[in-house]
């Protein structure tokens, strides 16, 4: 049962049409935050907003936007200023498993695009919301990461370098926030029934897994105005 715990709040959550962004974003919705919702399907943010809206959510500020065009999410910052005046919550979730194969059979594309989704479009997010964040009474920013980043595992090389650098860039950012109300965090939703776990571990029973909507207390839990956990790593189950 909500507690309005977010009531007021504005709420950016990237890869939000599906698993754990789309979970979040209806939890978040629950507890009374205004979702500005980024995907690149239009369809499915609709869908989404819907959802919210029959649950007696506000409804959504949809963005349908290519997380790859990095340049186009330099005017998200101003975009949301105008729009909603505000940005007090910012969830990071957007990211892509990669190839899974040899460092020296990789393809550099792909390598490439891992480290532009996972890494580099969270910076431009990092950049161009902090002026929005900071002036939130209580910012919080949180970003999705994975226990891969500190496993040395053959064929995940990609995917797990990419999280190592995007974990050394947040605890960076937090460093440098930690004299402003700003508490910037890495959540760790662990393993969850999603796509890309599917895709991770084809073999593997989905069904014994937790689903998104099993490890969203936590993500409320580093979004509330009194949480002053900062820079630290959140286990979310």
């Amino acid at each position: 049962m909500s507690n309005g715990t977010l009531k007021g709040r504005v709420a950016v959550i990237t890869g939000a049409s599906r698993g754990i962004g789309r979970a979040v974003a209806k939890a978040f919705a629950a507890e009374g935050a205004k979702c500005v919702l980024i995907a690149r399907t239009v369809g499915a943010l609709e869908e989404l907003d819907d959802e919210i809206q029959q649950a007696g959510g506000e409804n959504a500020l949809l963005i349908p936007q290519d997380l790859f065009d990095l340049k186009a999410l330099d005017a998200l910052g101003p975009q949301l200023n105008q729009h909603l005046g505000r940005v007090d919550i910012l969830v990071g979730n957007a990211a892509m498993l990669g190839t899974l194969g040899p460092v020296a059979g990789s393809n550099p594309d792909m390598w490439e695009k891992c480290f532009k989704l996972n890494v580099l479009a969270n910076q431009r997010l990092i950049r161009t919301l902090d002026p929005l964040l900071r002036m939130s009474d209580a910012g919080r920013a949180m970003f999705v990461t994975s226990g891969a980043a500190h496993k040395d595992r053959a064929h995940w090389g990609a995917y797990a370098a990419s999280k190592a650098a995007l974990e050394k860039m947040v605890l960076a950012y937090a460093d440098e926030v930690v004299h402003s109300n700003l508490k910037v965090n890495l959540i760790d939703p662990g393993r969850v029934k999603t796509e890309m776990r599917a895709l991770a571990y084809p073999g593997e029973d989905a069904e014994t897994l937790p689903k998104p909507s099993d490890v969203t207390a936590r993500f409320i839990e580093l979004a509330m105005s009194d949480f002053q956990g900062h820079g630290q790593m959140v286990k979310a189950a």
